[in-house]
C-alpha cells in the first residue's frame, strides 16, 4: 500500500480565506478525565480531498451522492513534469483499458513550507476527452484543477459537464508511474461540497 495522502495538522499551509486547521484536546487525561477527546476544525478542501460537483456547480449533486465507485478503481499514475495545463495529450500512447481513474504527477512537493501560488491547470478539454473513455475520476498533486486567481473556473465546470470528479493536493512525490488500484475514502459528510480523504494506491 501506498499512502497519497498529505498530512493534516495546524502549521499546514491553507487555501487563502479558508477555515485553518485547528485541533485541540481539551479533555485530557493528564487533566483529571478518563480519555484523551480532540476537537477538530477546518475547511473541507483541507489537505488531500475530493471535489463534490456541487462545489464549482451550484445544480451539481453533492458528496453523499456521489457513488462509492467514483472512488475507487483501477488507476493510471502519469508523469507530468514541466507542462502548464493538463491535456489529452498527455495520454498519447496510453493504454486506458479497464483504467476509471487518471492520475497526474506534476511535481508539487508532499509537504508545502508555504501554500503554493502557481500549479499545473486542468485544461477544459481533458474532462470531456476522458469521460468518453470511460474514466469517471481524475486526481493531481496541484492544490486545485483551476489556478489561483480563477474566477470562472473553466477546469472545474468542463469536469462537471462531464461528469468526472477531482482528486486534489495528493502526495505524490514517492509514486512511480503505472496501473494501480485506487481507494479514496472521503469523509461521509452529508450535504457537503467536499471533504478530506484518506487515499491510498495498490499495486495490481
Amino acid at each position: 500500500m501506498i499512502d497519497i495522502t498529505r498530512a493534516i495538522h495546524n502549521a499546514a499551509p491553507n487555501w487563502i480565506g479558508d477555515t485553518p486547521v485547528n485541533y485541540q484536546t481539551p479533555v485530557k487525561i493528564s487533566g483529571g478525565a478518563t480519555a484523551n477527546i480532540g476537537s477538530i476544525s477546518m475547511s473541507t478542501h483541507t489537505g488531500t480531498h475530493v471535489d463534490a460537483p456541487w462545489h464549482y456547480d451550484d445544480a451539481g449533486i453533492k458528496l453523499h451522492e456521489v457513488p462509492l465507485e467514483t472512488w475507487v478503481g483501477t488507476c493510471l499514475v502519469l508523469n507530468a513534469f514541466g507542462v502548464s495545463s493538463l491535456t489529452p495529450d498527455l495520454l498519447e500512447g496510453q493504454d486506458l483499458t479497464g483504467v476509471s481513474k487518471v492520475i497526474f504527477k506534476t511535481g508539487q512537493p508532499n509537504a508545502w513550507q508555504e501554500f503554493p501560488r502557481i500549479w499545473t491547470i486542468t485544461d477544459p478539454s481533458l474532462p470531456p476527452f476522458l469521460a468518453a473513455r470511460g474514466v469517471n475520476l481524475i486526481g493531481t498533486d496541484a492544490p486545485s484543477a483551476d489556478a489561483l486567481e480563477s474566477k470562472d473556473l473553466p477546469g472545474h465546470k468542463a469536469l462537471a459537464q462531464s461528469g468526472v470528479c477531482i482528486l486534489e493536493s495528493l502526495a505524490l512525490e514517492h509514486v512511480q508511474p503505472g496501473k494501480y488500484r485506487l481507494i479514496c475514502l472521503p469523509l461521509n459528510l452529508i450535504g457537503a461540497d467536499g471533504a478530506p480523504a484518506r487515499v491510498i494506491l495498490e499495486g495490481l
